[in-house]
């Protein structure tokens, strides 16, 4: 295993272009909040990793692991690297800081994700976001082409269940709800009527497709940070710093899934299958696989919801129902804070908000927060197991991690 020693997340309501600030800035801030949050010393960290999918385009900026050493000399010599994989960079940059440290090569790892999406224009943000899509082969008639996906992921589900849109806004509505409790969320201090969460035109307006404003996630400039180490360094470190050893958590498991990039691809492969993405399936069970625990073992989740749909689609995957009945979870309450699987307590990509490259770092930083209990006001009570999941592309790249408490180990 390997232990979380902890991090820090900025606050994602903040705009930083606005506040003149570079991403270099929000990386020198969010290493130097985290090292003082830990209590970790610069010279205690063995290797650096950055989780970001589209620096060169919104900044223009590429080689990001040079800001280490940029921001804190005491950082100079260290061996970093970056890594990309859409929506789901965060969590590819703590997959490998995990491998280097249970190889032995070191004993702890910076792992930092990070994205500046809000110094362009909408239109310009979604082109950039594009990327990630199979490009000049698919969603070239969408002017916004991650929400006429998703929109096309919805039309997938209604083909092969049905499909309540009332259902997917309930969704959009916890998580908004959720993120009013934390301090750190985009949307926290946002305000609702009692159309915005139906199909009005006016209230709630169409982006693309079925795809509509309270379906989707947010543009976010925002930094997440977690530290990793070794258990056995870990332990040594936090006796000889009177630190608690609840105060730890570790990655019971983690899963890791590929598949083709183009969506149609996915969806006519899966034609017959059971879940309309195996492999998003696949990650999340090979990370209950390495965890050695089942669905019941797990209190919460931290799920993508770039749009409502993907989490729609996360609950069965998850295998809180059936495939196809999500919408059993949502009428139960099962996923709302005091339910018995509660999803996204921080609000999620759609009420937290979504820089993309730190979404992954972020989640697991807020599954440490659940099982150490100090995730504050949206704490879920008695939380010693958190799943993550986290999907890049239409389900290109999906990663999942199980983080536990200390004493769950």
């Amino acid at each position: 295993m390997v232990t979380i020693i902890g991090g820090w997340q900025s606050d994602f309501a903040r705009n930083w272009a606005r506040e003149g600030m570079e991403i270099a800035d929000g990386f020198a801030e969010t290493l130097g909040c985290g090292l003082e949050q830990t209590g970790l010393k610069a010279s205690e960290i063995e290797t650096g990793h950055v989780g970001n999918f589209v620096a060169d385009m919104f900044a223009q900026q590429s080689l990001l692991g040079g800001f280490f050493a940029q921001v804190d000399p005491e950082l100079d010599g260290l061996p970093t690297s970056r890594h990309e994989a859409a929506c789901a960079s965060g969590s590819m940059a703590i997959l490998a800081a995990s491998a280097e440290i249970e190889a032995g090569r070191y004993d702890t790892a910076c792992v930092l994700g990070i994205e500046l999406m809000r110094n362009v224009p909408g239109q310009k943000a979604a082109e950039n976001l594009g990327a990630a899509i199979w490009q000049g082969h698919e969603l070239q008639d969408a002017i916004y082409p991650w929400p006429r996906a998703f929109s096309d992921l919805s039309e997938e589900y209604e083909r092969r269940y049905g499909l309540d849109y009332r259902h997917l806004m309930r969704i959009s509505e916890i998580n908004f709800g959720n993120a009013r409790a934390n301090p750190n969320a985009q949307t926290r201090n946002w305000q609702f009527t009692d159309r915005s969460f139906t199909d009005c035109d006016e209230a709630n307006p169409v982006v693309e497709g079925r795809t509509r404003k309270m379906d989707c996630g947010q543009v976010t400039d925002g930094a997440a940070v977690v530290f990793l180490a070794s258990d056995a360094w870990a332990d040594e470190w936090a006796k000889k710093n009177g630190k608690d050893p609840s105060s730890l958590s570790r990655i019971a498991g983690w899963g890791h899934r590929s598949a083709p990039i183009s969506y149609r691809a996915k969806i006519k492969a899966s034609e017959n299958a059971d879940y309309v993405f195996p492999q998003v399936r696949r990650a999340v069970m090979d990370a209950r696989a390495r965890a050695g625990v089942d669905l019941d073992a797990i209190d919460a989740f931290e799920t993508h919801d770039c749009f409502a749909m993907t989490e729609y689609m996360a609950i069965d995957h998850l295998g809180l129902t059936d495939p196809g009945e999500g919408w059993k979870a949502i009428e139960a309450g099962t996923i709302e804070m005091g339910g018995t699987k509660p999803i996204n307590p921080s609000g999620g990509l759609i009420g937290l908000g979504h820089p993309v490259g730190a979404t992954g770092v972020r989640m697991l930083l807020d599954a440490h927060k659940q099982v150490t209990g100090t995730a504050g006001d949206y704490q879920v009570e008695g939380a010693r197991r958190v799943q993550t999941l986290n999907i890049g592309g239409s389900t290109t790249t999906t990663a999942s991690f199980i983080v536990e408490s200390a004493a769950a180990a």
